[in-house]
């Protein structure tokens, strides 16, 4: 296997886990949060979108004109790195646009990384951070983010009361 099929495998497999986890998650329970909790499963969900975007495109090659499609803009201001999960579900998009927009960035980051190619790999990203430097770094850490993400949603889901699965 080569090492983009690999790093294409780990993002695949990091998003069938999360979605594996939302299908056990009953929609009218994105927005709950527990007394005293810091976040809830739409925070989570529309923050995997958002950063598998800033992750696997915008670290790689920048923002696109046709980015503006993948979610709408104040995903940033709801969703982003230093954005702060609310309570109150009316501030957030509906639990379908929220899951619209986990798709769309998903597929286009598969269409976009699988024309890749490895010597692209070890280039340096246009946007580098303490965890990534190289695009293969970017790719890699963008599996390992929705990981981390995932075993948010499933301690979540058991604060909510729902079993494991």
């Amino acid at each position: 296997m080569s090492r983009l099929a690999l790093a294409i495998d780990q993002i695949v497999f990091a998003r069938n886990y999360t979605l594996e986890l939302l299908e056990h998650t009953p929609t009218s329970d994105w927005f709950r949060q527990i007394p005293g909790g810091i976040s809830h499963i739409g925070w989570q969900v529309g923050h995997l979108a958002y950063a598998e975007w800033r992750l696997a495109l915008w670290r790689l090659r920048g923002e696109q004109p046709d980015d503006q499609n993948l979610f709408p803009q104040d995903f940033v201001r709801l969703f982003g790195y230093e954005s702060v999960p609310q309570a109150d579900a009316a501030k957030y998009p509906r639990q379908s646009e929220i899951r619209a927009a986990l798709d769309r960035v998903h597929a286009r980051v598969r269409q976009e990384v699988a024309a890749l190619d490895e010597i692209q790999l070890d280039g340096p990203v246009l946007h580098p951070n303490d965890f990534v430097k190289t695009n293969m770094q970017a790719l890699f850490w963008c599996a390992h983010h929705e990981m981390l993400h995932a075993g948010q949603i499933g301690l979540l889901r058991r604060q909510l009361g729902h079993p494991p699965f």
